[in-house]
C-alpha cells in the first residue's frame, strides 16, 4: 500500500484551511449586511417617531424624570420599609389593651390604652369642637392625603408673621402615627417614619376614623388623654356641654398640653385660645360675631392643683406590660389592673427636683433635660424622671436615650477586675502613661498620681488604670501582644456589663473602659443594683401584681427567678471602694447624714453629658443632665447638678424608713460628728422612728423652703469634680 507523502498532506490541511477561512469570512459578511439592512429598516420606522426642537427638550425631561423617578421610587420604599414593620395585620387589635394602674399602697394612678376615655362616638363630638380643631391643627385634613404640603407650607409663613407657634405644621394624620407607633424622638428616622406611617393609616382609615382615634388618643395635659377626659378634668363637664370658649381653650391643648393648660398656666391657655377662635374665623367655620361672645367671656376651668401624673413612669410601665402581653403572659385577657412599686412621694419629690434645679441652675450651666430613675435593691421602679416637662415633649431620656456614661462606667472595669481575681481593693497600681496604638488616655489634670491602690484609683476617678486593667485582663489570658489584651480584656468588661444589666450594645473602642460607649439611665441604675443587692442581677420592673377583669391574680413578679452575677466578695470590695467616691472623692456633694452612700460620678466629653449613679441599702438612683442635641454645657460635672439631685431626691426617700446596711459593709451610716449638748437638735434627725412619713415631708418641705429662701442662686463648683476622669474635652477620644 502506498502511502501519501507529507508534502501532499500538507496541502490538503492548507487548502481546507483556506476553505473554512473564506466560509467564516463569507458569515460574517453575510451577517453584517443582513444586521446593516435591518438596523436601516429600523431607522426608517423610528423616523416617524423622531423629534426635534421643544419636544425634544420635553422627551429628554421626560425620560430623565421616568429614570428617576424609578430610582427615588426605590429609595422611598427602602425608608418606607422600618415604619410599615411597626404594623400588623392586627394593628388596631394590639392596641385594644385598657390598664388601670395602681400604686404599691394600691392607689389608683392612671390609665393607658384604648380605654383613656372612647365613650363618645364622633357623630356625638361637638360640631364646635371638631371645627376648633381641625381649623387649628390641620385645615385641610378632609382634602389632602396624610401629608398637607400646602398646610406646612401656610403654617410656617403664619407663624413666621405672627412671631409665635399659632398653626401646626404636622396633619392630624401624622400626629395619630406618632401616637399610635412612634416616640416624641426629635429625629430625621422618626420624621420619616411618621410620614410613611401617615400614609398607611390614610390607606387603612376613613378621615372620620383617624380623627376620632386623634381625638380619644392625643395628651392633653393633667394626665388626661382624649378630649372626652380633658374635658371632664378641666371643666367639670361632659364634652358635648362645652361652649365655643372652652372647645377653642381645649383644642389648643393638643400641640403644647403642658404649655397651655389652663391648670398650670391660664394666661396662656386663653391666649392660645383666641388664637383658635381666630382661626376658625380663618377656615370659614364661624363669623367674627360669633367668636365675640367667646372673647369676652373666656373658659374658666375648675381649680385644679398639679397633680402627681407619673406620666414618663406610666408610659414605660404600658410599654412593659405590651410586651409581656405580646408573649403571652396574661392569656387572652385585655383588659388589666397592675400594682406597680411607685412611690408617689418619691415621684412628686424627683419631679420637683429636676425642674427646680434646671429652673436655677439650667442658664448658668447651659443645659436644659434631664432624667432620673429611682430603684429598689431588686429593681423595682419606685419614680422615673424622663424629662423636664412631659407635655413639651414625651419621649423618654430615662429609657430611650443612648448617652456617654463617662467615669460612671467604670465600676464595671473594676467589678471585672476583682471577678478574676487579679486585683483587690488595696492591690497597688501605678498611674503612669499608657497607650494602645497611637490613643493615650489622660487624666483630668494631664498629670499621673504614681503608685496608689486602687481604692484611690476609684475615687480619683483616674483614666489610666481602668486601661490598665483591661489589658490585665488579656494578659491574664495568655495573650501578650498588649493590643489583643486590651481588646480580650475589653470582652470580658463587656461581658461583665450586660451580666449586671447594661442591655445596649456597648461599640467596643480602645476607650470603652472610660466610658466611651453609650448607655441609658434606667439600665445604669439597673447595674449598680447589683451592689446593692448583694450581686443579683435586678431587671427594673413595674409590675408587681396583674389582675384581669374578673379580679384574678395572673401575674406575680414574686415569681420570677432571681440571677446570681457577681459573687458576695467581688461586692463587699465594690461597696467599700465606692463609698470612698462619696466620701473623699468626686460624689461629696450626695453624701447623707448618717446613712452609707456609694456611687460614681461621670462626666463626658466637653461637657456634654453629667452623671451621677449611687445607692444605698435601700435605693438606687441614677441620674443624667445634658442638652438633647448633644451641644456641650458650661463645665457641668456629675459631682455638681447630677449629685446635687440625687442627693435631694434621696433625702425624702430615706425619711421615716428603716435603714439597711449594704452588703458586705456592718455600719448603715458614716460617723457623725456629735453637736455640743447645749446645740439646739434637729427635728427631723431627733423624730427617727417616732414620727409618720407625712409628718417628716412637712418638716422637709419647710427646711427646703428655708433653704430656697437663703440660697444665692449660684451653685458652687466643689474641688472634687476636678478628679472626675473625663470632664473636658479630649479626655475620652477613639483613635
Amino acid at each position: 500500500m502506498r502511502l501519501p507523502n507529507a508534502t501532499s498532506l500538507t496541502t490538503r490541511i492548507k487548502r481546507a484551511a483556506l476553505a473554512f477561512d473564506a466560509w467564516v469570512n463569507a458569515g460574517l459578511y453575510d451577517s453584517g449586511r443582513t444586521a446593516g439592512e435591518t438596523y436601516e429598516r429600523f431607522q426608517e420606522r423610528m423616523n416617524v417617531f423622531s423629534v426635534r426642537g421643544w419636544k425634544r427638550g420635553a422627551l429628554d425631561l421626560t425620560s430623565e424624570a421616568v429614570t428617576l423617578g424609578t430610582g427615588g421610587a426605590i429609595v422611598m420604599l427602602m425608608l418606607a420599609q422600618p415604619a410599615f414593620n411597626q404594623t400588623s395585620d392586627n394593628w388596631l387589635k394590639a392596641q385594644d389593651l385598657a390598664v388601670t394602674f395602681l400604686d404599691r399602697y394600691g392607689n389608683e394612678v392612671g390609665r393607658r390604652g384604648i380605654k383613656h376615655d372612647d365613650s363618645l362616638k364622633l357623630d356625638d363630638f361637638p360640631d364646635i369642637m371638631i371645627k376648633a380643631l381641625v381649623s387649628t391643627e390641620d385645615r385641610r385634613f378632609y382634602e389632602h392625603w396624610g401629608i398637607d404640603p400646602i398646610g406646612t407650607l401656610r403654617a410656617l409663613v403664619s407663624n413666621s408673621r405672627g412671631g409665635g407657634n399659632t398653626q401646626g405644621g404636622s396633619s392630624i394624620t401624622q400626629q395619630l402615627a406618632k401616637n399610635l407607633f412612634l416616640t416624641n424622638e426629635r429625629s430625621l428616622e422618626r420624621k420619616v417614619n411618621e410620614a410613611f406611617l401617615a400614609l398607611w393609616l390614610e390607606s387603612h382609615l376613613t378621615k372620620n376614623e383617624i380623627l376620632k382615634l386623634y381625638l380619644d388618643r392625643a395628651y392633653m395635659g393633667g394626665g388626661t388623654f382624649g378630649a372626652v377626659a380633658a374635658a371632664d378634668y378641666y371643666f367639670g363637664k361632659p364634652l358635648k356641654d362645652i361652649s365655643l370658649a372652652e372647645a377653642a381653650m381645649l383644642a389648643g391643648l393638643f400641640k403644647a398640653p403642658t404649655k397651655y393648660a389652663p391648670h398650670v398656666n391660664l394666661p396662656a391657655a386663653r391666649s392660645r385660645a383666641v388664637d383658635v377662635l381666630h382661626n376658625m374665623v380663618e377656615a370659614g367655620f364661624v363669623t367674627e360675631g360669633q367668636i365675640q361672645t367667646a372673647l369676652r367671656n373666656p373658659a374658666t376651668p375648675v381649680t385644679r392643683t398639679r397633680d402627681i401624673t407619673a406620666d414618663y413612669y406610666l408610659d414605660w410601665a404600658f410599654g412593659e406590660i405590651k410586651g409581656m402581653a405580646d408573649a403571652g403572659r396574661f392569656r387572652s385577657d385585655r383588659v388589666l389592673t397592675v400594682k406597680t412599686p411607685l412611690d408617689l412621694t418619691i415621684q412628686k419629690r424627683a419631679d420637683e427636683v429636676i425642674q427646680n434645679t434646671l429652673r436655677r441652675y439650667g442658664d448658668q450651666y447651659e443645659v436644659d433635660e434631664a432624667a432620673m430613675v429611682i430603684l429598689d435593691p431588686d429593681g423595682a421602679l419606685r419614680a422615673m424622671v424622663g424629662g423636664a416637662d412631659y407635655g413639651e415633649s414625651q419621649f423618654n431620656r430615662a429609657t430611650d436615650a443612648l448617652r456617654q456614661p463617662g467615669s460612671s462606667f467604670k465600676p464595671y472595669v473594676y467589678a471585672a477586675g476583682l471577678t478574676s481575681g487579679l486585683y483587690r481593693p488595696d492591690t497597688r497600681v501605678v498611674d503612669r502613661p499608657v497607650c494602645i496604638g497611637n490613643w493615650c488616655p489622660q487624666n483630668y489634670g494631664r498629670s499621673f498620681s504614681g503608685a496608689t491602690t486602687l481604692t484611690v484609683a476609684v475615687a480619683k476617678s483616674i483614666n489610666t488604670i481602668p486601661i490598665q486593667i483591661s489589658i490585665a485582663l488579656g494578659k491574664a489570658m495568655g495573650i501578650s501582644h498588649e493590643a489583643r489584651a486590651a481588646k480580650a480584656g475589653r470582652d470580658k468588661i463587656v461581658d461583665t456589663a450586660h451580666r449586671m444589666g447594661i442591655t445596649t450594645p456597648l461599640a467596643d473602642t480602645p476607650s470603652l473602659p472610660i466610658g466611651s460607649a453609650e448607655v441609658n439611665v434606667i439600665d445604669q441604675a439597673a447595674a449598680y443594683a447589683v451592689f446593692a443587692n448583694g450581686g443579683r442581677k435586678a431587671k427594673p420592673y413595674a409590675a408587681m401584681e396583674v389582675k384581669n377583669s374578673s379580679g384574678e391574680v395572673i401575674y406575680r413578679h414574686a415569681d420570677e427567678r432571681v440571677e446570681q452575677v457577681l459573687s458576695t466578695q467581688v461586692v463587699a470590695d465594690m461597696n467599700y471602694m465606692l463609698t470612698k467616691v462619696v466620701e473623699e472623692g468626686t460624689g461629696k456633694r450626695a453624701q447623707l447624714e448618717g446613712i452609707k452612700v456609694a456611687g460614681k460620678s461621670g462626666t463626658t466629653n466637653a461637657y456634654r453629658d453629667a452623671w451621677f449613679v449611687a445607692y444605698t441599702g435601700n435605693y438606687v438612683g441614677s441620674v443624667w443632665f445634658g442638652n438633647d442635641d448633644h451641644t456641650s454645657t458650661n463645665k457641668m460635672t456629675g459631682g455638681s447638678l447630677p449629685a446635687m439631685a440625687w442627693h435631694d431626691v434621696m433625702e425624702t426617700a430615706h425619711q421615716g424608713i428603716e435603714l439597711k446596711a449594704m452588703p458586705g459593709l456592718k455600719e448603715v451610716g458614716r460617723a457623725v460628728a456629735q453637736a455640743p449638748a447645749a446645740a439646739p437638735v434637729n427635728p427631723a434627725a431627733s423624730a427617727a422612728g417616732k414620727l409618720s412619713r407625712r409628718s417628716f415631708e412637712v418638716i422637709g418641705g419647710v427646711n427646703g423652703l428655708f433653704r430656697t429662701v437663703e440660697a444665692s442662686g449660684t451653685a458652687p463648683r466643689p474641688a472634687g469634680d476636678v478628679a472626675d476622669g473625663t470632664g473636658t474635652a479630649g479626655r475620652i477620644a477613639t483613635p
